[in-house]
């Protein structure tokens, strides 16, 4: 669960809450007060009986709000970082050598093909194909 109380309470609001106040509503429409009673009384889990019939409309207002902003409807998913050892340099950032003649740019060019090519090897190994 989410470190920030108010993160927290949203979630709950997300995931628990607004299944089961859609699917309330949707019975009022449907049936009246009468069917929005009788999901107390027809089930032994009538929240999570609630929590089903709404989830479907639930899910596309979180995907709603989040088009207004990513993470507003659906939680964010904390991932774990870690580096990856590796056999080659992966340093992209730095900036490309420097203007040479036509030979010496013939051989960086072959150079840096050679070292595309061996990532993409790995990749692949890496990948399983």
């Amino acid at each position: 669960m989410a470190a920030d109380p108010f993160d927290a309470l949203r979630l709950t609001l997300m995931e628990e809450i607004l299944p089961v106040g859609i699917a309330m509503v949707d019975r009022a429409r449907r049936g009246g007060p009468r069917q929005v009673v009788e999901a107390f009384t027809a089930t032994d889990d009538p929240l999570a009986q609630l929590r089903q019939e709404g989830d479907a409309a639930a899910k596309a207002v979180r995907e709603s709000l989040d088009q207004v902003q990513p993470g507003l409807g659906n939680p964010v998913l904390k991932v774990e970082v870690r580096d990856v050892p590796s056999d080659f340099s992966t340093d992209l950032s730095g900036p490309p050598p420097a203007a040479a003649s036509g030979a010496d740019e013939r051989l960086a060019l072959q150079e840096a093909l050679a070292r595309i090519s061996g990532r993409l090897e790995n990749l692949e190994r890496r990948l399983g194909a």
